[in-house]
């Protein structure tokens, strides 16, 4: 039996992503009311062929540390060598996991291919804790029944799930609600809560306040100690700043399995996953730790984050990720500007690079999410 790899570090974060997040397709049956891809019911024209795809996880295979990589779409499903890649990452000994959409292509045996490939946790979504709120979100009648359906089918394949919610204006007082919906779930092991980025559909979404977003913080603290699963911001890395003034380093709680784990799991006598020490490190956010190639190869920092850094086939995704000069400019958080570049909390936090762009223009700009008042306290050193 081969070692376990030693923890992702922050020593790692301008050499190999700890995230690497392929949009297989833009198809997609849902009309989500903030789909960050502005997905559409047939895959472009221009989407990476079968061949392309398994030369981009060859170059992923080639990073010094082989990253996590997350197939994800639009609906995976619509691509139909979805399974056939899976399996190919899986032979590099990439760990893999399938954001699938609540449409009927998701079925047990759909499933079981997946896991069969290797695909070894699922991120499903859900934005409300009722039919009417989620189905509203999503743009498609019985979605809400139809993740929870996929919960289900995942616990009983025994593959770890991730619930994604997206937070926005019309949802923002069912946080309570949907944590209590979650935790009558068996096989959730992580609660994503992701916070508003205005791109795509996203445009036409209306965020919270940054003084909702620390009452929204609040609540995902105590759900945190309290609920059986482990709870994790995306667009929203302030939460560890948040966290750190309740007198807690996010990294001392143990978490189950994950997408953004920092060390592989062992199993229990059940085969699941059980709770690891060690999270990603502090500081991980859009193109520091993360990278994104989209269904036709344009390189991005992120998913939410859509400023152009290459084209792949042209262009490596690893030659990009440790040289281009975006990449380099937010790995270092002291390029940040404003409020973020001179906040004691931008090395464990950094601000939404992504939110920055699409608010300001540039992504090293200030979140303008953020509520918090630099110079309050000091940061701890982690």
């Amino acid at each position: 039996m081969s070692p376990p790899l030693s923890p992702y570090t922050q020593s790692e974060f301008g050499i190999n992503p700890l995230m690497f997040y392929y949009e297989v397709t833009q198809a997609c049956d849902l009309v989500c009311k903030h789909c960050r891809a502005s997905a559409q019911q047939q895959p472009a024209s221009d989407e990476l062929t079968t061949p392309q795809s398994k030369q981009l996880i060859e170059q992923v295979a080639s990073f010094p540390r082989k990253p996590h990589m997350v197939f994800t779409g639009g609906d995976p499903l619509k691509r139909r060598d979805l399974f056939e890649l899976i399996e190919y990452a899986r032979s590099f000994g990439i760990t893999t996991a399938l954001t699938p959409a609540a449409t009927p292509l998701a079925t047990r045996e759909s499933f079981i291919n997946a896991k069969n490939a290797g695909v070894q946790a699922f991120g499903l979504s859900l934005d409300g804790d009722n039919a009417p709120l989620h189905d509203a979100f999503r743009g498609f009648d019985g979605s809400f029944d139809k993740t929870l359906e996929l919960i289900a089918i995942a616990n009983e394949l025994q593959i770890p799930v991730q619930v994604n919610t997206s937070i926005t204006r019309r949802n923002f007082e069912f946080i309570d609600e949907i944590a209590e919906l979650l935790a009558k779930q068996r096989g959730v092991s992580m609660w994503a809560v992701f916070f508003l980025v205005p791109v795509g559909r996203g445009l036409e979404e209306e965020r919270i306040s940054p003084q909702e977003y620390e009452i929204a913080f609040e609540k995902l603290w105590q759900h945190a100690q309290q609920k059986p699963f482990a709870v994790k911001t995306t667009e929203a890395p302030h939460y560890r700043r948040f966290v750190f003034r309740k007198g807690h380093n996010p990294l001392d709680i143990p978490r189950p399995f994950h997408f953004g784990r920092g060390t592989g799991s062992e199993e229990n006598s059940n085969g699941m996953p059980t709770p690891v020490k060690h999270r990603a490190p502090l500081g991980v956010t859009d193109g520091r730790g993360i990278m994104f190639v989209s269904n036709n190869g344009t390189i991005y920092p992120a998913g939410f984050l859509p400023l152009e850094t290459g084209r792949f086939p042209k262009d490596s995704v690893v030659e990009t990720y440790q040289n281009h000069p975006i990449f380099k400019s937010l790995q270092n958080p002291d390029n940040y500007k404003g409020n973020c570049g001179l906040c004691e909390y931008r090395k464990i936090c950094g601000g939404s690079r992504a939110r920055a762009y699409a608010l300001t223009g540039n992504p090293l700009e200030s979140d303008p999410d953020c509520a918090y008042q630099i110079g309050q306290d000091n940061a701890p050193s982690v």
